[in-house]
């Protein structure tokens, strides 16, 4: 019997969303999810048409308030939005914007010669997800306002008078009844608003919090553009080269710029933009920028006989070992991936990018011998670690072929080989591996207990990290490989729950946990695929009453209930104190356990958090811990 026997298909069935209905029925198709990012992607697209009118020529300053009820206010002193009657609909010009998908004048190049929103879809989007917006437009002259509720006008538009001013006043509130939250975080909103004054090196851009009672303002403007961003990115770091390698062309209509410079580090890290978007799954103009670099710095180290007739040419994962570098280009008509344009696909701009970065390299190279020695020489280091980590790879793969599952032995696999259908949980301890594996349900519920805290991947190249014994059985259960054999569409368990102690070491556990998923494996995290389990905190029992608590707050309301009656609570420290029924009930159950998602809403964020806490610089982590003590509820001593 099919599962869908029965329902009834028609061409009544067939459904019409007029206006902007598709929206609210639809939100991710055009923000990406209703959880925080797809919030905080309500003002990028507001901003984005901001900056648009920037790079127009019009408006050197946009402001950004998150006002007292949470709701959002970005002034800019751009042109505005047209006031006058569309000659097509009758209506003014500023209500077909805000009310009406595809409405925009960024279709053609006559009022935007560069743009980052194209599918004039943005300011729509964010009028249909609102509980309100109000939008001030200043247009030749007048001063002119109108009021929305879920898309939909609330008043008329009217002018209210003239005005000398110019630009656009839009305030808006995220609709509860749409988005999972609905309260915006100030150090999200301060680090896009960053990046993209680094990009426009003579724009403002200020941030207001009026949340508190003391009003929270910053103002982000860098006259060094993206070389003051590439040395924000390394300023924590040990760097090869202490003058960052910078620079800018344009090409007819196309715009390239780009700084680079090296760290003593292992990662790669390369942010690229296009029209001021952030291109986070790349596109044409990184594939050119990498490219160029691979082509300029093995051409180098060949004509300086720099590399022995033993050593192969040096890959482009061996000279972008250690690489912190920002491609910034401007192109008209952009051609984006999806509404949240994470990829730029205008094939013409990797021909234009890797021939300019290239004669740009090698002239630079040649004119500095002594920085062009000291980043082959890093990638040769490079070449002796890669070398190492294959034959430490092949050493797995031959001890994998002497188990006939080529699982590791201490996984508890599930009898499940969907991917899609089945869980790993990664356990701290052997104990509560082994009250885990009897409380767990065997059909889709695998467990892997791991012993201790596994290496720091932070501080080691991939050489090191691959004979750590407890990161090559992650990897082996995981079965996805791990960095330039990474395959995604190899890995065993779509639901990945790092399952540890609620106390210091499950933190730092966890939190090792997630570094090598982030250096190694982000695409695990980007997919949705790592989450944290939530254990409980406290078990309170009365007459034949259990209840399982989870935060201090839950304990303190509880305790006001039973205020009267007799009651005792047991402290769980560790996993292993809950038996296997307990451990089921409280954190493995789906239908009653708490996950906790784990996401990336700011990768430049990500990185500097990563980079403090993780690596071998200790002053950062002393600055970390000094900076959040007051953060702190309860202290064990």
């Amino acid at each position: 019997m099919s599962l869908f026997e029965g329902a009834v298909y028609g061409a009544e069935q067939i459904e019409i969303l007029k206006g902007l209905e598709a929206v609210r029925k639809r939100p991710g198709m055009y923000i990406g999810s209703t959880g925080i990012r797809g919030l905080h992607h309500l003002v990028w697209e507001v901003v984005d048409n901001s900056i648009d009118e920037y790079l127009a020529g019009y408006g050197d300053k946009i402001e950004v308030t998150i006002n007292e009820d949470n709701s959002i206010t970005v002034e800019d002193w751009g042109r505005g939005i047209p006031a006058e009657e569309h000659p097509e609909t009758g209506l003014p010009a500023a209500q077909v914007v805000m009310t009406t998908l595809h409405a925009g004048g960024k279709f053609n190049n006559n009022s935007y010669k560069v743009s980052g929103g194209l599918h004039g879809v943005g300011i729509s989007v964010v009028n249909a997800l609102s509980e309100w917006l109000e939008l001030t437009t200043y247009w030749n002259g007048n001063e002119y306002y109108q009021r929305y509720e879920r898309g939909y006008p609330k008043t008329k538009f009217q002018k209210l008078g003239t005005s000398n001013r110019n630009g656009t006043i839009i305030s808006f509130k995220p609709d509860p009844e749409i988005f999972d939250v609905t309260e915006f975080k100030y150090e999200t909103l301060a680090h896009r608003l960053q990046e993209s004054a680094f990009l426009n090196k003579e724009l403002s851009l200020i941030l207001i919090d009026k949340r508190s009672d003391k009003t929270k303002k910053e103002v982000f403007q860098y006259d060094g553009g993206i070389k003051a961003f590439v040395e924000y990115l390394n300023k924590n770091r040990q760097v090869i080269n202490e003058d960052i390698i910078y620079t800018e062309k344009e090409n007819g209509d196309y715009y390239i710029e780009v700084a680079l410079q090296y760290n003593e580090g292992y990662n790669e890290r390369i942010f690229s933009y296009a029209n001021n978007i952030n291109t986070v799954d790349g596109g044409y103009h990184l594939t050119g920028f990498k490219t160029a670099l691979t082509k300029a710095i093995n051409n180098f180290a060949k004509q300086n006989n720099l590399l022995k007739q033993s050593d192969p040419t040096l890959t482009g994962n061996d000279v972008r070992e250690g690489l912190t570098a920002v491609v910034n280009v401007k192109l008209p008509n952009p051609q984006f991936e999806g509404q949240t344009k994470s990829k730029l696909g205008n094939s013409e701009i990797r021909s234009i990018v890797e021939s300019n970065i290239y004669d740009y390299l090698s002239l630079y190279l040649d004119s500095n011998p002594e920085v062009g020695k000291k980043i082959v020489d890093k990638a040769i280091q490079a070449i002796r670690a890669r070398q190492a980590s294959k034959k430490a790879r092949e050493l797995t793969r031959r001890k994998n072929a002497l188990n006939s599952h080529s699982l590791p032995g201490k996984l508890a696999d599930c009898a499940s080989r969907k991917p899609e259908k089945s869980e790993l949980f990664l356990v701290e301890g052997d104990s509560a591996g082994g009250s885990a594996k009897q409380g767990r349900n065997r059909h889709f519920q695998a467990i892997l207990p791991l012993k201790g805290k596994i290496m720091n991947v932070e501080r080691a190249r991939l050489d090191k990290i691959l004979s750590n014994n407890e990161i090559a059985t992650i990897i082996s259960a995981l079965g996805t490989g791990i960095g330039q054999e990474f395959n995604i569409d190899k890995l065993r368990y779509h639901k990945i729950i790092i399952m540890t102690d609620a106390d210091v070491d499950g933190a730092h556990i966890a939190t090792l946990l997630l570094t090598l998923f982030y250096r190694y494996m982000p695409e695990l995290i980007k997919e949705g695929y790592i989450y944290i389990a939530q254990p409980p905190l406290y078990k309170v029992s009365w007459k034949k009453n259990i209840r399982y608590l989870y935060t201090d707050k839950e304990l303190e309301s509880l305790k006001r209930e039973l205020e009267n009656k007799s009651y005792s609570i047991q402290r769980y420290k560790g996993l292993g104190e809950m038996n296997p029924r307990q451990l089921w009930e409280t954190t493995m159950n789906p239908e009653t356990r708490k996950l906790l998602r784990i996401e990336i809403d700011d990768e430049i964020e990500a990185d500097e958090i990563f980079t403090r806490l993780m690596g071998s610089n200790a002053s950062l982590r002393r600055e970390f811990i000094i900076s959040n003590a007051d953060m702190v509820d309860e202290l064990d001593i």
